[in-house]
């Protein structure tokens, strides 16, 4: 079988090919040094909005390593920014964005609609992408969930806490709802535009999950997934990624997501025997490990596949995106390990 049905298969529940698929978040970046080369020359920002560039960063990790799938190069960031609130990164790391949302008319003044005409350029990128995988990959498309958009978009940018976004979200309910409600309108567009460009599957990125209150949950969070989930085409799956406890996780399956990302705090043997059979699970392998060394990355994978062995829905992955300081020998490790698991 090749990458892409794999990839299929796992997400419905039906791999048989031996080994999962296996694939890592946050593919590209400071680690490769072919990324860092283009990086000298283009900005984040100018990469994410040049398709020919977009889909270069994309497909540099397949040329070095044999995964089973691409995640487009993109950013979470463009749903915002194709409302009318620019972004960029700080010299020291983390994000700026260019306003704050902090009023009902800053909230009026966002403009939600004609998402697709907006964000053609990522559209773009994957008609390159789809074209250059063929059969042989799968493709995937990701956006950010609203309320971790949310976040971003009042503080204005990276937040120990977001604690502006807490204050607002607990005192004026009716107005916070009322951004999550546009943010998700831009997002169900989005993700029609990248079913329409043939991705695979689309990851949902709920990073900042776990500061809502158990009792806001669902509404400041899920109750939006869950539409953006019930609104996506029934022919594309849905990745739900959250650094959520396994409690947690149960609500999350609640949203009937095809598959969940589980972070690597959480037993992933457990994870299986408490959740939904017919859920996917993603992961979920410490990304420090990939700072480490060959061999030991070699015997992390394949005791985390020996837990999963038979598993007809288990795609493999970092329980985290992968860091800068990850070495290419452990990428390839894991990668390999992966792809040899169960032949011998």
């Amino acid at each position: 079988m090749k990458g892409r049905a794999i990839l299929k298969a796992a997400l419905k529940g039906e791999n048989n090919a031996g080994r999962p698929p296996i694939w890592v978040m946050r593919q590209a970046g400071r680690y490769l040094p072919e990324y860092r080369s283009l990086k000298e020359k283009y900005s984040f920002v100018e990469m994410v909005r040049t398709p020919d560039l977009a889909s270069e960063v994309t497909l540099q990790p397949l040329r070095r390593f044999s995964l089973d799938a691409a995640i487009m190069f993109s950013d979470i960031l463009v749903i915002p920014e194709a409302m009318g609130q620019e972004y960029t990164f700080r010299p020291a790391g983390g994000i700026e964005m260019k306003q704050k949302i902090r009023s009902e008319a800053c909230i009026n003044a966002l403009n939600s609609d004609d998402i697709a005409e907006r964000l053609s350029y990522v559209g773009e990128t994957l008609k390159i992408l789809r074209k250059e995988l063929g059969e042989d990959y799968g493709l995937l498309g990701f956006c950010g969930s609203p309320w971790t958009l949310a976040c971003y978009m009042i503080e204005g940018g990276s937040a120990h806490g977001f604690p502006t976004t807490m204050e607002w979200a607990q005192k004026s309910p009716k107005s916070f709802s009322a951004l999550l409600e546009k943010i998700t309108d831009a997002l169900e567009q989005y993700i029609l535009l990248q079913a329409e460009c043939g991705i695979d599957a689309l990851q949902i990125f709920d990073s900042w999950q776990a500061l809502c209150p158990d009792q806001n949950l669902w509404n400041w969070s899920l109750k939006w997934i869950d539409r953006l989930v019930k609104s996506s085409p029934d022919t594309l799956p849905i990745i739900v990624y959250a650094n959520s406890s396994l409690a947690r996780l149960k609500i999350i399956s609640q949203t009937g997501c095809n598959a969940i990302g589980v972070h690597h705090h959480v037993d992933l043997k457990e994870a299986r025997r408490e959740l939904p059979g017919n859920l996917t699970l993603q992961g979920n392998l410490a990304p420090e490990i990939m700072e480490t060394d060959a061999i030991s990355v070699k015997n992390e994978t394949e005791t985390l596949l020996t837990d999963m062995k038979d598993d007809p829905a288990h795609i493999m992955n970092l329980g985290h995106g992968i860091r800068p300081n990850a070495k290419i020998e452990c990428m390839q490790a894991l990668v390999d390990s992966t792809i040899n698991f169960g032949s011998s």
